[in-house]
């Protein structure tokens, strides 16, 4: 019986010493995006490497979701006569729900491992360290434009896959199951509001964020050598899609509970 005691107070120190260290070191990084100077080539580099570099992962997966989505619901759907309402279905999933979520999981999987490595290899190489005999901060350098990047461009990812997988839905929709192209468009018109698009939006700005936060995190406290930046890129990529469904799901629930 002490044994347990003693191993379950030991596991919430650990986990109270991790999440202590990752609010401290959220309020750090905050406070540096917001201070000058501000690394504009940086910036701009992590930006391209964001967003730019993420498009086709994103449009492919946002394209299939949309069309796998209008398939099902027409499956569903059509044992109630119900089979009008396949375009509003997917025009508000996807701008609701799939769209942030599955390009918050892409990026992540892409871009916070990419991130951790990065940073993780710098700290194996003291490279982080040579910044600060340079002068420069590395918090500034490294995690700041990171972030920045990210939630300026994942919000931009967001609404282009939206566009994509409500397209994708309309291909499946007239060319597969014959909808009249007009009616479809009407549907999927008459029902989206700006509130659909901007809660997505609004998801894309907090996944953007806890993905480059998460990927600087890990990469920053990274472990010496190659097992400790290969712990380091997954436990990044799997703490940023833990935390991106738990926002997901907070952010629905204060919009529309």
């Amino acid at each position: 019986m002490i044994g347990f005691v003693q191993s379950l107070g030991a596991s919430v120190l650990a986990l109270s010493r991790i999440i202590g260290g990752i609010v401290l070191f959220t309020a750090i990084a905050l406070r540096w995006v917001l201070v000058p100077p501000f690394y504009g080539r940086q910036i701009v580099r992590q930006m391209v490497d964001i967003g730019y570099y993420s498009l086709p992962v994103v449009g492919l997966t946002t394209l299939f979701s949309g069309m796998v989505l209008a398939l099902q619901s027409y499956t569903g759907f059509a044992r109630f006569s119900a089979e009008d309402t396949v375009a509003t279905v997917v025009v508000l999933s996807i701008t609701r729900e799939l769209g942030p979520v599955l390009a918050g999981l892409m990026v992540a999987g892409r871009v916070g491992a990419s991130i951790a490595a990065e940073i993780g290899t710098m700290r194996v190489t003291d490279q982080i360290d040579a910044l600060d005999t340079l002068s420069t901060r590395p918090m500034q350098y490294l995690v700041g434009p990171r972030i920045i990047a990210g939630i300026v461009c994942l919000p931009i990812l967001v609404l282009i896959g939206d566009i994509i997988g409500v397209f994708g839905g309309y291909l499946v929709g007239v060319y597969n199951l014959d909808f009249n192209a007009s009616v479809y468009l009407s549907k999927t018109l008459e029902f989206l509001e700006f509130e659909d698009v901007f809660i997505g939006l609004v998801k894309a700005v907090i996944f953007g964020f806890i993905i480059t936060l998460m990927g600087c995190y890990h990469g920053y406290y990274s472990g010496r050598g190659a097992e400790g930046v290969g712990k380091a890129t997954t436990n990044a990529v799997v703490s940023a899609s833990i935390l991106i469904l738990i926002a997901n799901y907070t952010v629905t629930a204060l919009f529309f509970g």
